[in-house]
């Protein structure tokens, strides 16, 4: 057989083997000629989620759920997301995208992609009086308590483990609204939680025995995320991103929804993501 013969056979089975693998359409295009955009919003989360007094999904991460929907020519369907389910949800296909401030650590890479950062938040020790917990390293010694699976029950886990002190304690809650109650009902002495989340809940009335401590050791910034082999949609979201912090959209949200002034920076000192 001359040698054209086998390039020619090489190059006809692999057009073949090329018509045999499966094509799998990206979100971008789904949502894109669906015109409705699935987005998963952890809504007891305030101000990054929450509803208001008539039931209406609202807050930081909701707003950009539906600027997201329209650059895409879309409806957004805000699907109410509890923090244990954000990534079993997407990786289920019962979402579209997640934007439930989702620290995206390396465990969770495994599962999802993320995008770069979308939000920084300050993390603070939410405590009651009467504690005389001040700072994050005068937890020791107190039962500490915080939401499954979040990058803050790390954060007082690996502590824990440092200071070797069996009166220091952690329970895992599956939602925010159990972790306040129980800060509340005394059964933990302290969480940790955005600067701008424990504000809202100190001059909210509805926990008057709740005082906020230092600022935590911890950064907080939240990324986007989408399937994990979804390409296309990762790149567009980063685009979405980009373009919302240099049209001046990322700074409006901020002072609506988290502080006023100048937003947290997107990026770590040295690290480009």
């Amino acid at each position: 057989m001359s040698k054209v013969n086998v390039l020619v056979r090489a190059m006809m089975a692999v057009a073949l083997a090329a018509t045999m693998i499966p094509s799998y359409g990206s979100t971008l295009d789904s949502v894109i000629q669906s015109k409705k955009l699935r987005c998963g919003v952890m809504l007891d989360s305030p101000p990054a989620g929450f509803r208001t007094p008539d039931n209406k999904p609202d807050g930081f991460d909701v707003a950009y759920c539906q600027d997201m929907a329209q650059a895409l020519g879309a409806q957004a369907e805000i699907v109410e997301t509890p923090s244990p389910d954000r990534i079993p949800a997407l990786v289920s296909n019962r979402i579209d995208v997640l934007v439930a401030s989702t620290t995206n650590t390396a465990q969770r890479g495994i599962s999802v992609a993320f995008s770069q950062p979308y939000i920084n938040y300050l993390t603070v020790v939410l405590t009651r009086k009467g504690t005389n917990i001040q700072s994050s390293g005068s937890m020791k010694g107190h039962p500490l308590g915080g939401v499954n699976g979040t990058s803050t029950e790390q954060f007082i886990n690996k502590s824990i483990t440092q200071w070797k002190d069996s009166k220091t304690t952690y329970t895992g809650f599956g939602s925010d609204t159990e972790a306040y109650l129980a800060l509340q009902q005394g059964k933990v002495d302290a969480i940790l939680v955005s600067a701008s989340t424990a504000n809202l809940l100190v001059k909210s009335g509805k926990f008057p025995t709740f005082v906020i401590g230092a600022t935590a050791d911890l950064a907080d910034m939240d990324s986007i995320a989408v399937k994990r082999d979804d390409y296309q949609f990762l790149q567009w979201v980063k685009l979405f991103i980009w373009n919302q912090v240099s049209s001046g959209r990322y700074k409006e949200l901020y002072n609506k929804y988290i502080a006023p002034g100048e937003p947290a920076p997107l990026s770590l000192k040295s690290v480009d993501y």
